[in-house]
């Protein structure tokens, strides 16, 4: 049966057009009688067309068996064919036929012009300062690296360093949160009251002041470490400091110390579970146990690349996923927060230092991975990627190359190493609320390092 109506044929046409099948009524010579030459001729579908087809083909009495004959109403078919061309061209209509502004202020030629800071040069450093960070150094001559391979790594036993006793704690204005007066004021969701929080590695060092950060912000804290004995001195240290700047606060956090080899799968399930049994539930975790050896490629023991990479990647993923499946279980959001380095995206000179490099890489990708595998349940994986900070190790380094700072510092755009204290924010905020829509970040406390 013909097309009875212009309009019936005129959608017809755009019918077959796209698909013959779409129109059973002998529309074939539509496209001719249209004058339109071919299906590259017919006309891209306007707003005003789509339109008419939704307001007045609704099937009816009179046109019913048009659409009835075979499968999709033409609402379907409109939908699937046209809408994508359709929305984009009513977009562009709207932006085109937008009104203009009657009148747009003046604005200087020269404004969206970039004005550019001034910093120190990284090169001709003065060398007099006073400044126990700008006077330290940290290695020797390019080449030497030979002399001293590995002798600083953490895991040999006949190297004793000095670690900062909890009198060495960076101080910290006390700002208190619902348990006491504040001294300062913050936001709210920068407070960690009611939190417990996991730290790998928080015996010592870097993992140390981060967990002084946690507890100065309210948060319980297990240290978790090689080194019990001194985990625990560790342990009441951040206590009688907390208790030193804080007088007026109503709580003291719970700090405990724990035992684990974190390469060891069975050792981070022990120590998770007698957490667990202390503290009652985990909300936050902070992976910064890790080591670094300065071996060249060439005569790396790999017994100590398998050692190296088992503390610093196997240690940090079997924690995370440990306490990812605690989180789950309890169907309970949680941040987890990987310490990787600065290494993990540039070469550092002139210590040779490939697997340790390799191994931070790793550490960087796989919060990166968690975060969106894990996002689902809540749980936000971000890392922090430290540059080089001047520990109670490094400065034992240093004293040994007293020649390597100057390069180091070269290389750096502030000029200067950085103090572990300087991680105490960062680490703060990526495992508070004031964080909770950030995931899978890695955040660069380097002093610009990685930036030239």
């Amino acid at each position: 049966m013909p097309c009875s109506s212009s309009d019936h044929r005129e959608l017809s046409a755009y019918f077959h057009c796209l698909c013959p099948a779409v129109c059973p009524c002998p529309c074939f010579g539509l496209l001719h009688h249209l004058g339109l030459p071919s299906i590259d001729s017919v006309p891209a579908p306007t707003p005003a067309l789509f339109w008419f087809i939704f307001t007045h083909y609704t099937p009816s009495p009179s046109i019913e068996p048009f659409f009835a004959l075979r499968g999709p109403s033409p609402q379907f078919i409109v939908a699937a064919m046209f809408r994508p061309h359709v929305f984009r061209q009513v977009a562009r209509a709207a932006t085109a036929q937008a009104p203009r502004a009657a009148f747009r202020p003046a604005t200087p030629a020269l404004a969206s012009i970039r004005h550019f800071t001034c910093t120190p040069s990284r090169f001709d450093k003065d060398t007099n300062s006073d400044d126990p960070v700008d006077a330290a150094t940290t290695a020797g001559e390019p080449g030497e690296s030979g002399d001293h391979e590995g002798q600083y790594a953490r895991t040999r036993d006949d190297i004793v360093v000095e670690y900062p006793e909890e009198k060495d704690l960076p101080p910290s204005n006390p700002v208190v949160g619902r348990g006491g007066e504040h001294s300062k004021r913050t936001l709210a969701s920068f407070s960690m009251e009611g939190k417990v929080a996991v730290v790998t590695g928080g015996a010592r060092g870097l993992g140390l002041v981060m967990a002084q950060a946690l507890v100065t912000s309210g948060a319980d804290v297990a240290i978790v470490d090689m080194n019990r004995d001194e985990g625990e001195r560790s342990a009441k240290g951040l206590v009688d400091v907390f208790k030193k700047e804080n007088p007026g606060s109503k709580r003291t956090p719970k700090v405990t110390a724990h035992f684990c080899d974190v390469s060891s799968p069975t050792s981070v399930n022990q120590s998770l579970a007698e957490i667990l049994k202390q503290h009652g539930k985990v909300d936050n975790l902070v992976t910064s146990a890790g080591f670094t050896e300065n071996y060249d490629a060439i005569s790396y023991p790999y017994d100590r690349i398998q050692k190296l990479w088992g503390v610093n990647v196997d240690g940090t993923y079997l924690y995370a996923v440990a306490v990812a499946k605690h989180l789950m279980e309890r169907k309970a959001p949680g941040s987890i927060v990987m310490i990787g380095s600065m290494s993990g995206a540039i070469v550092n000179v002139p210590q040779p230092q490939a697997p340790y490099n390799a191994a931070k890489a790793a550490v960087r990708h796989l919060a990166s991975s968690l975060a969106v595998e894990w996002a689902g349940a809540g749980i936000r994986v971000n890392c922090i990627s430290p540059g080089y900070m001047l520990t109670a190790l490094t400065k034992k380094i240093l004293d040994d190359n007293p020649d390597l700072q100057k390069q180091w510092t070269s290389l750096i755009p502030v000029g200067k190493m950085g103090r572990p204290e300087d991680l105490m924010g960062a680490v703060t905020f990526l495992s508070s609320d004031a964080s909770s829509y950030v995931t899978g970040a890695d955040l660069r406390v380097d002093g610009a390092y990685t930036c030239t």
